[in-house]
């Protein structure tokens, strides 16, 4: 009866184990998540500017262009 007692605690024991620190785990996922949404946004803010500009570029060049007559 011991042993299966003591088996009982050692099997509650190793499945309180594997369950660990998942709240500090999904507080780490959430903030890895909060990160790399903000870094995309950034990145995609940056490669709109750079499209308004090489907009901005084309229209300017194509205004200056003067055909001779």
């Amino acid at each position: 009866m011991k042993k299966l007692v003591l088996m009982a605690v050692a099997i509650v024991a190793v499945s309180f184990a594997s369950c660990g620190n998942k709240a500090v785990n999904a507080e780490q996922a959430a903030a890895d998540s909060i990160r790399i949404a903000d870094s995309i946004a950034a990145v995609e803010a940056a490669a709109a500017e750079a499209a308004a500009e090489a907009a901005a570029d084309t229209v300017v060049a194509d205004s200056t262009v003067v055909v001779a007559e």
